[in-house]
């Protein structure tokens, strides 16, 4: 194995080693979406965050299993099917579709499982029988609840204490709990509920959290190394996760806990609840698939992120910078000086995932090569950019363009053949304003980020 990977670990607020349970195997299990709705760019920034943490690991030699679970049970699955008219079962299909049509264009790779909640019942059940057998959980009326002050140490993730905590579940169930911090494990099938399973205490569905927790035992088993998600989940979410495995086995479910920050867009949180939000798919077709991942990579992952013109601007020079540089690098091995600057590079990332330092170190290799002779070895800037899924610029001609911006260079052909240059020119402006410009060469137009 190469170097020691360091994270910050929410639990304790230190960065600490990440540590194996045995040899080279790496655990990472991090929330994916509730999917009654198309993912919005907030939803996506886990999704990279984790699948580029994995390549780190896989570069240095770790055996990674990266899990990413998809939530197909819940409430607003069952609220917008009824405003849809269809099905919950038919809503939950086609988002899963949707988000992985979605998330496929980002260029990846998928992660090694994605469970449904809808095919882990049986698990979900059995833990929460281990929980009330324990005496950490309780069933009233087709419900299940787990006691919150059976955990003594409930509220050690998000530092809070249990008399300042909300569950976030409103009224409902209020009068059937024991304690006001109690959440559910399982609720009894409601009105307009289409889908529900059997169990010992009633027909019905789980609740959240011990989605995640059936999950992720199943595939990583209990204490597994990385337990990733947006700084959102850390209460109730994740709190609630470690409780109740905990409660269950006595073994933290996982040994460090990593979280992304925000994505905002106009200073507030992007949130579909809110409304403020920019869907995937909107911004890959408005902005390209490179400019997205540069954007994620050039800013600290614990940190919030405006998704903003002036951040999009610069993600789009920053992919410029590099789509340039390739026409000057030849592949093979890099030059000497190389090394010192890769060895910088995969220092940056392995303490606690830095990757605006080590994009930072990525430019100096380009400037360096910029004083070097045309055709100087590219390898090490290669496994540089793999690590942040960003290798394809240097495949000169293979820039992702958005669509609309395509199609207008096509139209802009079609003008010029036509010799219609006034059209032509102002079709030029229009792809100007979007970001980009066309360069006409001998093999027709190539389009490319704008300075």
């Amino acid at each position: 194995m190469g170097r020691t990977i360091r994270l910050h670990d929410t639990r304790t607020g230190r960065v600490l080693p990440v540590q194996p349970r045995s040899g080279n195997r790496i655990g990472i299990y991090a929330c994916g979406p509730t999917v009654y709705g198309r993912i919005h760019v907030g939803n996506a920034r886990p999704f990279v965050v984790f699948s580029l943490l994995k390549r780190v690991f896989v570069h240095e030699g770790y055996n990674v299993t990266f899990v990413t679970n998809i939530t197909d049970v819940n409430d607003k699955i069952y609220a917008a099917a009824q405003t849809a008219g269809i099905g919950s079962e038919q809503l939950a299909s086609e988002m899963i579709d949707a988000y992985i049509d979605d998330t496929d264009r980002l260029g990846l790779g998928r992660p090694d499982h994605e469970p449904l909640a809808s095919l882990t019942i049986r698990e979900i059940v059995e833990l929460i029988e281990t929980l009330i057998e324990g005496g950490h959980a309780y069933a009233v009326d087709g419900d299940v609840y787990f006691a919150v002050r059976s955990y003594p140490d409930y509220g050690q993730l998000s530092h809070r204490s249990l008399d300042e905590m909300d569950q976030g579940e409103g009224v409902e169930g209020a009068e059937r709990k024991r304690d006001p911090g109690d959440f559910a494990l399982w609720k009894a099938q409601k009105p307009g509920e289409d889908t529900a399973w059997d169990a010992p205490w009633g027909r019905g569905r789980p609740g959240w959290h011990i989605e995640c927790s059936a999950m992720a035992e199943a595939l990583l088993g209990v204490g597994f190394e990385i337990h990733g998600g947006g700084s959102d989940l850390i209460f109730p979410h994740h709190e609630n996760e470690a409780a109740q495995t905990f409660a269950a086995h006595g073994e933290p479910l996982a040994r460090l806990w990593m979280h992304n920050g925000m994505v905002r867009l106009d200073e507030t949180k992007m949130s579909k609840s809110v409304g403020n939000i920019f869907l995937l798919h909107q911004a890959l077709d408005t902005y390209g698939r490179d400019v997205l991942i540069m954007y994620f990579v050039g800013s600290d992952y614990r940190k919030p992120v405006e998704f903003d013109d002036e951040r999009l601007a610069e993600a789009r020079a920053q992919v410029r910078r590099f789509t340039e540089a390739a026409r000057r690098l030849a592949p093979g091995p890099s030059p000497e000086w190389s090394g010192p600057l890769a060895r910088r590079f995969f220092d940056a990332l392995a303490d606690d995932f830095n990757m605006p330092a080590a994009l930072g170190v990525a430019f100096e290799w380009v400037r360096e090569a910029n004083r070097a002779p045309a055709g100087t070895g590219s390898d090490d800037l290669r496994d540089m950019l793999w690590v942040l899924g960003l290798d394809n610029l240097l495949e000169v001609g293979e820039v992702q363009a958005p669509a609309e911006v395509t199609e207008l260079r096509d139209a802009r052909e079609r003008a010029r053949a036509a010799r219609n240059y006034a059209e032509a020119d102002r079709l030029r402006e229009q792809i100007r304003s979007r970001g980009w410009e066309v360069r006409d060469g001998p093999d027709g137009p190539e389009l490319l980020p704008a300075a």
